[in-house]
C-alpha cells in the first residue's frame, strides 16, 4: 500500500495535472478519487429547465445543448424527500437554501459540520459551519453537509476507530492553498474514522467534508465509471468541459 500511496501523492502534487481520476487502496478497502484543480470549471447543479436533474445522465444531456459535457460528477450533499438541499446551497451566486448551524439528528447534525465553497476568486475551501456563518465568504457555489471529516488536520472528535457503522461513503477534501479539491468515494463499506484518515493520512488534506453515504455515486468517464440507479439524487457537483 505504501508504494501505491506514494505514487498517488506524487500524482496529486503534479502541477501538470488538471482533472485526474484514479484508484488506490487503504487498509484493505479500495477508494476511487478525482482531483480537481482550481483552473477547472467546477460547478454545482440541482435544477434544470426540465426540473431537478436527479441523475448524472440527465445533467449531461442538458449540457449537450450548450456544446458541453460532464468530465466528472458526484452527489454533493444531503437532501430532503423532495430532493431539496439540506443546509446551505448556493448556485451561480444565488442562495437557494439557508445555512443551518444548529445540531440535530443524523450525520448532517453531527457537529461540527461544514460547507464546501467554490469561491468567486476561483479557489476551493471546506469551512466549518459556525466559522462560515461568521466570515460569510463569497462563494459562487456552495453546499453544506456533515459531519466534517477533518478540521485543521484533526479528525472529527466523535469518530470511533472501532465503530461498526460501515457504509459506502463519499466526501471532498481541499488543499491548504485552496488550489485543489479531491473528491473521494469508497469502493467498500468503511466507518467515518477510516474514511477521515484516508483524507488526512493518505491525501494529506487539512480539511475534508462528508457528502453522503449509501446513495454515493460517481461519474468518472476517465475510469469508465458512470454510476446510475433508480433513486434520484439532489445536489450534484461536476466539472464541465467542451463536448469533444
Amino acid at each position: 500500500m505504501a508504494i501505491r500511496a506514494l505514487a498517488l501523492l506524487l500524482a496529486l502534487g503534479s502541477p501538470a495535472a488538471a482533472l485526474t481520476c484514479s484508484q488506490t487502496d487503504f487498509e484493505a478497502v479500495g477508494y476511487t478519487l478525482c482531483e480537481v484543480r482550481a483552473t477547472e470549471d467546477l460547478r454545482l447543479f440541482h435544477t434544470g429547465p426540465d426540473g431537478i436533474y436527479g441523475q448524472f445522465a440527465a445533467l449531461d444531456r442538458t449540457l449537450e445543448a450548450d456544446g458541453l459535457q460532464l468530465a466528472f460528477a458526484m452527489n454533493a450533499g444531503m437532501y430532503h424527500r423532495d430532493l431539496s438541499p439540506v443546509g446551505l446551497y448556493v448556485e451561480n451566486g444565488v442562495e437557494q437554501a439557508p445555512l443551518v448551524t444548529r445540531d440535530g439528528p443524523g450525520n448532517f447534525g453531527l457537529l461540527p459540520n461544514g460547507v464546501f465553497c467554490i469561491a468567486l476568486q476561483g479557489r476551493f475551501a471546506v469551512v466549518e459551519s459556525l466559522r462560515f456563518a461568521e466570515a460569510r465568504p463569497d462563494c459562487r457555489f456552495a453546499t453544506q453537509s456533515g459531519p466534517m471529516l477533518v478540521v485543521g488536520g484533526d479528525l472529527h472528535p466523535r469518530f470511533l476507530a472501532r465503530s461498526d457503522s460501515l457504509n459506502i461513503r463519499n466526501g471532498v477534501g481541499v488543499s491548504a492553498d485552496g488550489a485543489r479539491a479531491v473528491f473521494v468515494i469508497s469502493d467498500g463499506p468503511v466507518n467515518f474514522h477510516a474514511f477521515a484518515r484516508f483524507f488526512r493520512d493518505v491525501l494529506m488534506l487539512p480539511d475534508a467534508l462528508y457528502l453522503d453515504g449509501s446513495i454515493s455515486r460517481l461519474y468518472a468517464p476517465q475510469l469508465g465509471r458512470r454510476d446510475g440507479g433508480f433513486t434520484a439524487i439532489g445536489p450534484i457537483v461536476g466539472v464541465v468541459e467542451p463536448r469533444g
